[in-house]
């Protein structure tokens, strides 16, 4: 499948253990050709490129760390919905402040949102 084929990902990628978590499940599902991901911050700073990317009709997989669900909207800022929209908390991964992701949590999400995506 050649990558344009690929559904996009958007990762949260704040300072909390979930945002990163999400962070770390989407360049995983980017290095495992899963999805191409792509950048919230650009969509969300209305960087032409990034947005024109986010609005190019392909499926879009957005992965929040909290019920904040900063990057569906960053993407809702242009009018952009995701096919699949994940907010981390529903899968138990809680969000700590000066934490780092646990790696059994990273797994544990990635390996549920795969089960709904496919």
């Amino acid at each position: 499948m050649k990558e344009n084929d690929l559904p996009l990902v958007y990762s949260c990628s704040g300072c909390s253990s979930a945002a990163q978590t999400a962070n770390r499940i989407a360049i995983k599902m980017d290095r495992e050709k899963i999805a191409e991901m792509s950048c919230i911050a650009g969509v969300g700073g209305d960087v032409k490129p990034l947005v024109r990317t986010a609005k190019s009709g392909r499926d879009i997989i957005a992965i929040d760390g909290c019920p904040l669900a900063c990057c569906k909207s960053c993407l809702a800022r242009h009018n952009v919905q995701p096919k699949h929209h994940f907010d981390l908390s529903n899968f138990d991964v809680p969000k700590r402040l000066g934490e780092d992701p646990n790696p059994q949590h990273v797994q544990n999400a990635y390996n549920q949102i795969l089960e709904h995506i496919k």
